[in-house]
């Protein structure tokens, strides 16, 4: 009724006559916007009716590239550890009728979260670790001398065999599954005014704040990063190597420099043991002098238990090549180069490959494995003289009454 007081009876008939029009369409365009309708219609039915079920297709996901794939192992790693905050003490009183002197009844504050270090056999890389860990912090006091919850502990999980260093001393040794170390202590709650209380001090009105949590710079190192590890010149072929052996895909490319971080890789054998193997970054003449980030890559080979040195054949004097490599470990650490190895001479496809390897079997005192990577020529004397090493080192472990490194 107040519509119709408002508005004349002939504006409500152009009103009327806007709402009824419709716009007029070529055939085309209206079996197009009829076809966009019945597709809408497909959506909004339920598929529970096997007549009325939209046939979905999944979308296929994009495939990524192997660069994005593949992981690199990481067996070092720098990480501060902060312990959470205490929670601040309240000053409070208690409040009741009839009851004029309650009494002081503020409670203390929780205790911050420590940061607590766990070896996890799971674990085999320090990959996930994060730079920076902070513990829970403790709640606050509350009235009626209720006590602040205390802050939850922050656990980072890590390698079996992890060594933790501060100041370049050791002050942790994780060798056992589920172990654990206090990286960084929480701070103590605060205390509320209840606490304070005395016969000289009936109403106190002092209450303290928490305490700092304890904060660390800390070094993470793992004793062992794999059992076995590929020891050679850039553009040696070792990452083509482990790809041969293993499901591992690190980097291949025809120049030098192309693994800059470890890659490890599981050989399978038929009575389930996995022996780890790691392609360390190519090192140079030089090395032991932090040329060409060498000391970084010689704490790679510092942290396996035997050697794999690959020599390039299709280069002249195949010998200097090994004789320089054992050299560049002895000077970084003593009796590195003395651990059990064996000597691979790659890239025997190539002609002039097999002259040379004439010349390497009469300089080198020990048997030379001849193999290509690229055709998978000898991989089969490879893989069990890689068993042979890796059953020396699990009874040389035992009879020290130690447990090997099992993958």
């Amino acid at each position: 009724m107040l519509g119709s007081k408002i508005l004349s009876s002939r504006t409500w008939t152009l009103l009327d006559g806007l709402r009824q029009w419709r716009p007029v369409y070529s055939p085309h365009i209206q079996t197009c916007l009829l076809q966009q309708h019945v597709n809408c219609w497909q959506r909004i039915l339920s598929t529970s009716c096997a007549k009325c079920a939209k046939k979905q297709q999944l979308k296929q996901k994009r495939a990524i590239s192997e660069k994005k794939l593949t992981r690199y192992f990481v067996d070092h790693r720098r990480v501060c550890v902060i312990g959470g905050h205490g929670g601040p003490g309240i000053n409070s009183f208690h409040s009741e009728p009839r009851k004029e002197f309650g009494g002081p009844d503020g409670g203390n504050g929780g205790d911050g979260g420590h940061v607590i270090l766990k070896a996890d056999q799971q674990i085999k890389s320090l990959a996930s670790v994060l730079p920076l860990y902070r513990g829970f912090h403790g709640e606050r006091g509350r009235s009626k001398n209720c006590y602040g919850a205390n802050g939850g502990y922050t656990y980072i999980k890590v390698p079996v065999g992890t060594v933790v260093k501060e100041d370049c001393k050791t002050v942790a040794d994780l060798a056992q599954h589920g172990e654990e170390y206090v990286a960084a202590y929480g701070g103590s709650g605060g205390k509320g005014n209840r606490f304070f209380l005395s016969n000289e001090n009936r109403a106190p009105m002092t209450a303290t704040l928490g305490e700092s949590g304890q904060e660390r710079v800390l070094h993470l190192e793992l004793k062992t990063m794999a059992h076995a590890g590929l020891v050679g010149f850039p553009n040696a072929g070792k990452s083509s190597l482990l790809r041969a052996i293993s499901n591992a895909k690190p980097a291949v490319a025809p120049y030098p420099f192309t693994t800059l971080n470890p890659h490890v890789g599981i050989v399978h054998y038929q009575d389930y043991e996995q022996v780890a193997v790691a392609d360390v970054p190519g090192i140079i003449r030089g090395a032991h002098l932090n040329r060409g980030l060498g000391l970084a890559f010689l704490r790679h080979i510092e942290h396996c238990r035997f050697l794999l040195f690959v020599v390039d054949l299709s280069v002249s004097d195949p010998w200097i090549q090994l004789q320089d490599l054992k050299y560049e470990l002895e000077q970084y650490e003593e009796g590195l180069s003395k651990r059990p190895h064996a000597v691979i001479g790659n890239k025997i496809d190539l002609p002039q490959s097999k002259a040379n390897l004439l010349l390497l079997k009469e300089r080198v005192e020990q048997s030379v494995i001849p193999l290509s990577a690229l055709t998978g020529d000898n991989l089969e004397e490879l893989l069990l003289h890689l068993r042979d090493l890796y059953d020396a080192y699990v009874n040389t472990e035992q009879s020290r009454r130690q447990n090997p490194v099992k993958w």
